[in-house]
């Protein structure tokens, strides 16, 4: 039954995103400005842009997340509460809804990276897809929780990034670090990164399907 609850309300979001693209039509372009004010900052030196790449990619993906997730409370967060079905089950559709508009976006990024700082895919690229499934697990996890408070309180919409970037830390480190090694032809210490965002996103997961319930009742 949450399972099936799960997907309803992943597809639904999926839906409504379609429909409407509003991160096609904010989210992205905000990533995309981002990663060229810093190009254009940063000069023309390819091989810094090379190498800034990496923590470039994942910055623009965290604040991407930021606000797809607060956008995807905005005009449901009563209906949640008034419905008979397992809040942590609408925990996982939301999560998994943002996984995937998130993933869609790094791809497009990613593209970006690669064209204006020359990214190279280096010589794993199953450990880099690996990478970068659970860094946006992370972001989508831990986002779809914390993007509820946005739209409980005026107060706790501005409070929102304060909210994210501390909690959020270890898993923009340890993604940009396993993105970093992987495309500088490197694997060594990679295990090490990709166990520290399995456990984060282990406890992100575990800790929004808990506690969903209890913040949308507050």
């Amino acid at each position: 039954m949450s399972l099936r609850v799960a997907q309803a309300i992943a597809a639904k979001d999926l839906r409504t995103e379609m429909r409407s693209r509003s991160a096609v039509s904010t989210v992205l372009p905000f990533a995309v400005t981002m990663l060229l004010a810093f190009g254009f900052a940063l000069g023309p030196d390819r091989l810094l842009l090379a190498r800034i790449a990496p923590a470039l990619l994942w910055l623009a993906a965290l604040f991407s997340s930021v606000e797809l997730c607060h956008r995807s409370y905005q005009h449901e967060a009563a209906n949640l509460l008034l419905s008979p079905v397992d809040k942590g089950a609408v925990y996982l559709g939301k999560a998994a809804a943002a996984f995937v508009q998130l993933i869609v976006l790094l791809v497009v990024t990613t593209g970006i990276v690669i064209v204006l700082f020359g990214l190279p895919a280096g010589r794993a690229p199953a450990l880099l897809l690996l990478t970068a499934v659970l860094g946006i697990a992370g972001l989508s996890t831990l986002g779809s929780l914390l993007g509820l408070l946005a739209v409980r309180s005026r107060t706790r919409q501005a409070a929102l990034p304060v909210l994210v970037l501390p909690l959020v830390s270890p898993v923009i480190i340890a993604a940009t670090r396993a993105t970093a090694d992987l495309t500088q032809g490197t694997t060594a210490g990679i295990s090490g990164w990709l166990s520290l965002l399995v456990a984060f996103d282990a406890a992100f997961l575990a800790a929004g399907y808990i506690v969903f319930g209890h913040l949308l009742e507050d």
